[in-house]
This record gives C-alpha cells, sequence and structure tokens, in this order.
C-alpha cells in the first residue's frame, strides 16, 4: 500500500507539488462537493492536468447533454489542472485525486457510488482500478495512448499489467498503433476499440483581453515580426534565445513572447535572460510598455493558448530537447505556422499527420535559427504553413461524439 509514498514525498519536497489539497488526495471529501441525500447515477472523470482538462471539456460537456439525470464528478492531480477544471465544471464538482492507497480511495467510491469512472489517457493507478472495479463500477479509459517512451516499460511489465487491465471494461484508443500497444501490454482485444484523438475536438480558446492589449501595443510600437514559443523546457531556451538574437538582426523589431512550461523555472528562465542581456518583461508586471526587439516572458498561466494568435511563427517546446514534446493543436487552431524540434515521441501520430500534409516544420537545434530566418523572410510560404496546419486540425474532429457513442452504450450494457 505505502510503496508508492516515496514518491508523493519526494515530489513535494523537491518541486511543492500536491502540496495543495493534501488532505483531499488523502481521503477526506471536501464540503463544497455538496452530494445529494437522493443519490443519482454518478459518473467520475478522472483527467491528470490541463491537456488532459482540456480534452475531456467537450466529452463531458456531451455526456451532461446526454445523460441530463447523471451527475459527474472530475479529479485532476496537478494544481493547474484543478483550478482550470473547478473553472469549466464547477467547484461543487471537482476535487483532487486520491493518492493509491486504499484508505485514501474507499472515501471517494464510498460516497460517490460511481457507476462509471473515465480515465484521460493512460493513468493505470492500481489500487484505484482494482477497488473501482470491486465496488461495481465500469471503467474506461478514454484517449488512450502508449507513448514511444512509456511502451518499453509497460511491455517488461505486461505479466502484472494484464492483471491490472483486466480490470478496465472499455479502451478507446487514440489510434489502432495505440489499440495494438494497449493489446500487446496485455489489455482484452475485444474491450480495445480506436475512437480518435479529443485533442482534436478542443475549441480554440475564446479572444482575451491580454491577447487584444498586446495586439494593440505592438502595432502602436510598430513591432513585430512576433514569435511564440511555448511549453518549452529546460535547455532549450539558450536555444530559442540565440535564435531570437539572429533574427534581432534583419528584424530589429521583432518581439518573442516565451513561456516556460513549469511555473517554478520562470524566475531561471528570468536569470538567462538578464545573464544573456536580453531585453524583456514579465507578463505578471507589464503595464503597457513597448516590446519593440525585445522578449515577453509569459510568467502567467492559463494565456498560452490564446496567445498562439498573434504568433508569426509558433515553437512548441519540450521537442528541442529529448521531452517527447507538446501538444501543437493549440497554434493550429489560430492559423500559426508551426515549428518543432525533433523529439516529439510524445505526440508521434499528431506530428506524423502535420508532418504528412506539409503542416509542421521539424528541426534540430543548429537548424532551427536558419528555419525561423526563413518563414519570416517568405511570407506566402509561411501564411500557407499555417492554413494547412489549421486544414489538418479541421480534418480530424469528431473522437467526442463517438467517446460519448461508446460510453453510453457501456452504460446500457446490463
Amino acid at each position: 500500500m505505502f510503496a508508492t509514498l516515496p514518491y508523493w514525498l519526494f515530489q513535494m519536497a523537491r518541486h511543492g507539488k500536491y502540496r495543495k489539497g493534501f488532505a483531499e488526495r488523502l481521503g477526506r471529501l471536501p464540503s463544497r462537493l455538496q452530494l445529494s441525500e437522493e443519490q443519482e447515477p454518478v459518473l467520475w472523470v478522472h483527467a491528470v492536468s490541463v491537456g488532459e482538462v482540456l480534452a475531456v471539456a467537450g466529452l463531458v460537456e456531451e455526456l451532461q447533454r446526454r445523460l441530463p439525470r447523471h451527475r459527474i464528478f472530475i479529479s485532476t492531480t496537478t494544481d493547474t489542472g484543478q483550478a482550470l477544471a473547478r473553472k469549466r465544471f464547477g467547484e461543487a464538482n471537482v476535487f483532487y485525486f486520491p493518492m493509491d492507497f486504499a484508505f485514501a480511495i474507499r472515501p471517494y467510491l464510498r460516497a460517490l457510488q460511481p457507476q462509471t469512472v473515465v480515465v484521460a489517457e493512460t493513468e493505470f493507478w492500481p489500487n484505484f482500478m482494482r477497488l473501482a472495479h470491486a465496488s461495481g463500477a465500469r471503467i474506461a479509459v478514454v484517449n488512450a495512448r502508449i507513448s514511444d517512451r512509456s511502451w518499453p516499460s509497460y511491455r517488461r511489465f505486461r505479466g502484472l499489467l494484464r492483471r491490472l487491465l483486466a480490470n478496465v471494461d472499455l479502451f478507446l484508443a487514440q489510434t489502432p498503433e495505440d489499440a495494438r500497444r494497449l493489446q500487446d501490454i496485455g489489455a482484452c482485444p475485444e474491450r480495445v476499440k480506436v475512437a480518435g484523438n479529443l485533442k482534436f475536438d478542443i475549441l480554440a480558446p475564446a479572444v482575451s483581453a491580454i491577447v487584444e492589449t498586446l495586439r494593440e501595443a505592438i502595432a502602436d510600437a510598430g513591432a513585430g515580426p512576433v514569435v511564440v514559443c511555448g511549453s518549452t523546457v529546460e535547455g532549450e531556451e539558450p536555444l530559442l534565445l540565440k535564435a531570437f538574437e539572429n533574427l534581432l538582426v534583419p528584424h530589429p523589431k521583432a518581439v518573442m513572447i516565451l513561456a516556460p512550461r513549469h511555473p517554478e523555472r520562470f524566475p531561471a528562465v528570468a536569470a538567462l535572460l538578464e545573464q544573456m542581456s536580453i531585453r524583456f518583461r514579465r507578463r505578471s508586471v507589464w503595464n503597457g510598455e513597448p516590446l519593440t526587439g525585445g522578449v515577453l516572458l509569459l510568467d502567467t498561466m492559463g494565456e498560452l493558448a490564446a496567445l498562439y494568435a498573434l504568433a508569426d511563427v509558433a515553437f512548441v517546446g519540450g521537442s528541442l530537447v529529448p521531452r517527447g514534446g507538446h501538444n501543437i493543436i493549440e497554434p493550429a487552431q489560430h492559423g500559426a505556422a508551426i515549428v518543432v524540434g525533433n523529439h516529439t515521441e510524445n505526440f508521434r501520430d499528431i506530428v506524423s499527420l502535420f508532418e504528412s500534409r506539409d503542416a509542421v516544420r521539424i528541426v534540430g537545434p543548429a537548424e532551427l535559427p536558419l528555419v525561423l530566418l526563413e518563414l519570416l523572410a517568405d511570407d506566402a510560404e509561411r501564411i500557407a504553413l499555417g492554413k494547412r496546419g489549421a486544414e489538418t486540425l479541421r480534418s480530424q474532429v469528431g473522437a467526442t461524439a463517438r467517446t460519448a457513442d461508446e460510453l453510453l452504450e457501456l452504460l446500457a450494457r446490463p
């Protein structure tokens, strides 16, 4: 039971993770859930962080529409996911996912008595799945994927995984390859189907005040072009900032919006900008000062997706170094020309699809400055690249409806 406790304690000590909602994580139900005395049928949807919350948002809305008598609760693991889920679904319906200890899980199962548990992507928690199955709940894993990085580890432990995955009634994979990998690690073939990727159905964010404010500030200063570098990780910012210094030679009024992936790294990136003597402003204290020839450090959360609307070129991070990459759908929604590094294993199918339609540029660290310069020098190609990305995205919609259909069929089984 306590085998994973050192992991949780290490993350809390090193990164400050999981401290918020700690009592909830240990099994104390928050009073804000407001459980009714006459228990409605319950669906429990678990979405780890922001990306998963965004992916399941449309599905939750579709299920609420089709199942008006059901109550849908959403759990998250990360603080950022929790904040977004409360905003999207209401505080009375959202809580922190319990740690994978029986004493933490059982209070939720007793109180919620879920008819169905829906897990986004591949969160395989042994105690949770075993206890949820034993409680009589049906378990579905939606938007399921097995990344290139995870697959070898899963295969090594497929004997154990086979017993764990036997608790799952339905797997809805993103792609046929993910379905094949699920079966390879022990999922029952009759329970595995392909429904597509829910992230293709995420609606573009509404235009926010900061987008319009920045657009006006950039236009008033005659600044540009704008390069948005999103979800960057350690080791990428020096490469991107060197490339930006190269851009400033032909484009002295260029602007970079730099968004590190993890909030705890904001101070380190600010220190790097100072060390490199690059003029910059922190978004958290920016009051409209000119950004011409400098960097706006996005040290806030929840604004990046909308800010891709300002990008002439969008770089999506976690990909210049071997971190598996991040999702390129957000810049594609805005028709931005997309550039990524050559480490995109976590999103192999999305990137491969875009690559097959000439809708993304994939570069190594040495090629990055040249590709950015070429795109910004060729307006027609840059605009066409962004248009192909938007068209590719539109061609893939429909996973939400397919997933809802399958879940309703699961609910209807005797």
